[in-house]
């Protein structure tokens, strides 16, 4: 007999050792029951068919019948009948008034980004750190945005007027020289209007980058201080990269409610007068050009037109923006490779 064949194995041993003892036999794991096909596909339809049903009918049926009645000229009552095609769309796109619109729009998107961003940075890089009174000036910052936009823009329209607030304590401080016509000065109301929005909105991006610096290790400031880095420097080679995933969400955003900023406008200037100043949108410009004027199939032409714009914004800005904080999260594509 060869020496592999007397040797026991370590199955036999632990067998002949439990049966020594008088213990038992551990018992094989009970498999659970997996689910069948159809119940999995009940279950899925039952948790995501009220949040689709409301999706298709408040989202997608809505801009569907919008597209059908962009191809009419219809006054907003009874069956559309007069079918003109593609004529609401041509002579938007060639109409100055919304071209002078559009453009305004991507003023206010510009600007929103260059000026509420570093005003955001620098009071949520404060608030971040240990002082008195913090969370009363948290609250602060917080309230114009959740101040309702009819109160914030009338309280803005009445303290801009000629002879509102803003003048007569200029007057008072003995600065009379620059008072201005805040309002309906085409050189200055763009000027105006970001101002009002910095001031409603700056509160929301402040909010969202406190909780994008929540979520940076302590450690890594500490070790730099602890290198000899200031307090600079740890903000612009930790603080900001790790806060750029909020920062492009910030962004995103304020993009899209720049493109469609419309009760400000309406309330501050009101359809007519956003035109002459200078401050009109393309949503004021829809207001202004559908349901004003009786034109409900061209009015319905110009929103199809704002929610391609917008879209393609979107788009655009996920495919080569999101894009880096897309691919870094768990998917079972990720997984897979």
């Amino acid at each position: 007999m060869s020496v592999r064949e007397s040797t026991p194995t370590r199955l036999e041993v632990d067998l002949a050792n439990g049966g020594a003892r008088g213990t038992t036999p551990v018992a094989p794991p009970v498999r659970r029951r997996r689910r069948t096909p159809l119940a999995a596909k009940v279950e899925i339809a039952v948790l995501v068919g009220p949040a689709l049903i409301v999706f298709l009918g408040f989202v997608i049926f809505p801009v569907v019948m919008a597209a059908y009645y962009g191809f009419f000229s219809w006054q907003g009552y009874g069956p559309p009948t007069d079918f003109v095609g593609f004529r609401n769309y041509i002579t938007i796109i060639q109409d100055p008034t919304f071209q002078e619109a559009l453009s305004h729009n991507g003023i206010i998107v510009v600007l929103s980004l260059v000026l509420q961003g570093p005003v955001a940075i620098l009071l949520a890089l404060l608030l971040n750190r240990k002082l008195r009174g913090q969370s009363l000036i948290r609250v602060l910052i917080f309230v114009p945005y959740v101040i309702s936009e009819v109160v914030v823009g009338t309280g803005w329209s009445l303290m801009l007027q000629s002879n509102g607030a803003v003048n007569g304590l200029l007057e008072k401080v003995g600065l009379g020289a620059f008072t201005q016509e805040w309002l309906s000065n085409p050189d200055i109301a763009i000027w105006t209007l970001m101002v009002i929005i910095t001031w409603k909105y700056v509160g929301f991006a402040v909010i969202l980058f406190l909780a994008g610096l929540q979520g940076i290790p302590e450690e890594l400031p500490e070790a730099a201080a602890i290198d000899g880095a200031s307090f600079w420097q740890i903000q612009r080679h930790i603080t900001l990269p790790l806060l750029a995933p909020t920062l492009r969400i910030w962004a995103f955003l304020s993009i899209i409610g720049a493109l469609q900023l419309f009760d400000l406008v309406y309330i501050i200037w009101g359809q007519y007068i956003s035109s002459i100043a200078g401050t009109s949108t393309m949503a004021t410009y829809l207001v202004a050009n559908g349901r004003d004027s009786g034109n409900y199939g061209y009015g319905n032409a110009v929103a199809v037109v704002l929610f391609l714009i917008s879209l393609v914004v979107a788009l655009v800005y996920q495919r080569y923006v999101l894009r880096r904080d897309t691919e870094g999260a768990i998917t079972d594509k990720g997984t897979s490779k």
